[in-house]
């Protein structure tokens, strides 16, 4: 049997047959334990501060303060809790991924898919409690892909480059885009594993093979796949302290 502490939990919807039918399916699932319920965004804000819970339920398609608003907030507090969002349009899975939510389920939700998303965040704890304790590096990213949402491991990427409004990933010979600048997502980013080079090129640091000077002051970053990548002067000096330079 498994001991492990339950996820004390909150839905927050407008509709009071939405709650009502999460409430139904989370009585269903073990590992899940209901501490409350709010209608709006500024009730659901108050609970978060005075029961502190571990996962919300949040629908995005509210009045007055919409479910990315009561996000953002949320992510402010002293104990942010895992935020799950539950909504019956499909277009709002990037801006919600901008904010480190765990998963994105569309309505009517399905008793198979709220319970997949509930491992997620199990899993996303119990790695972040391994791997990060201590550290508000991100370990990991959700992005829309086609009709799906990708989890990518910080470990797994190679290489992050600059698209306008957009972070490409690349993963081996895939990449995926985030919305997000690259000074906020280089904030995100352990700087032990990773070293931008350029102001459109983050680089993992296993993925660095030498550094090749080519006069003139301009020097490259050469790469595991046999290419390489001019290295902004304004980074260069922090680029030769891997070298020991």
């Amino acid at each position: 049997m498994d001991n492990s502490p339950k996820l004390r939990t909150i839905i927050v919807d407008d509709e009071p047959l939405a709650i009502e039918r999460l409430q139904i399916l989370c009585a269903q699932i073990d590992s899940l334990d209901l501490i409350g319920t709010a209608a709006d965004g500024a009730s659901a804000i108050r609970l978060t501060e005075s029961l502190e819970p571990d996962l919300i339920l949040l629908d995005i398609t509210m009045p007055i303060m919409d479910g990315i608003e009561t996000a953002k907030a949320i992510a402010k507090l002293p104990k942010k809790p895992s935020v799950i969002f539950i909504t019956a349009f499909d277009n709002f899975a990037l801006e919600a991924f901008d904010l480190d939510v765990v998963d994105y389920v569309l309505k009517p939700v399905a008793s198979a898919r709220l319970n997949r998303a509930i491992m997620r965040v199990i899993e996303s704890r119990e790695s972040n409690n391994k791997t990060n304790e201590g550290s508000d590096y991100a370990q990991e990213f959700w992005v829309s892909h086609r009709n799906e949402l990708i989890r990518i491991a910080a470990l797994d990427i190679d290489h992050i480059e600059a698209e306008r409004d957009y972070m490409r990933l690349h993963v081996g010979d895939r990449s995926y885009l985030l919305h997000q600048t690259i000074s906020s997502l280089e904030e995100r980013l352990d700087p032990a594993m990773f070293q931008r080079i350029h102001r459109s090129h983050i680089l993992c640091k296993d993925n660095i093979t030498g550094l090749r000077h080519e006069g003139g002051g301009v020097w490259h970053i050469l790469l595991r796949d046999g290419n390489s990548l001019r290295i902004g002067r304004k980074y260069l000096a922090d680029v030769k302290k891997l070298a020991g330079k």
